[in-house]
């Protein structure tokens, strides 16, 4: 993990192993802030959806049981949002580096769409070196 002091607050940055484990033990809530087309289409199970076209900090909850770690396709909105949010008062807030692609690259499980039936399918994709 990569932290990074900003003026409101600390800035975490997570490895996609540090996303999968956390959420693997129960530790953290993620919140994927692409649009609703993109979960549609390709999500990580289990992930809440919080569209930063619609995103307000001040209607998350607090994170005393559990950490929030945001995500989107690339780490570049899920950073965007992280830090309104620790503009908004968090003290700390932690994003996927990298995104949903970094995720699918280094070969986790995620669900997509069966492009034959349209049905929801477990997918894998071969991790990259």
């Amino acid at each position: 993990m990569e932290t990074e002091t900003t003026d409101n607050g600390t800035l975490e940055t997570w490895t996609p192993q540090e996303v999968r484990d956390a959420f693997q033990r129960n530790e953290i809530v993620l919140i994927d802030v692409r649009t609703p087309q993109e979960y549609g289409f390709e999500r990580i199970e289990g992930a809440l959806l919080a569209p930063m076209q619609a995103f307000d900090p001040d209607h998350m909850p607090g994170q005393s049981d559990k950490h929030i770690v945001f995500h989107c396709g690339s780490g570049v909105r899920s950073e965007k949002v992280a830090r309104l949010c620790l503009e908004h008062g968090f003290e700390r807030v932690a994003h996927l580096g990298g995104g949903f692609g970094a995720w699918k690259d280094t070969g986790m499980a995620y669900t997509g769409t069966d492009v034959g039936s349209g049905a929801p399918k477990s997918m894998q994709k071969t991790a990259t070196s």
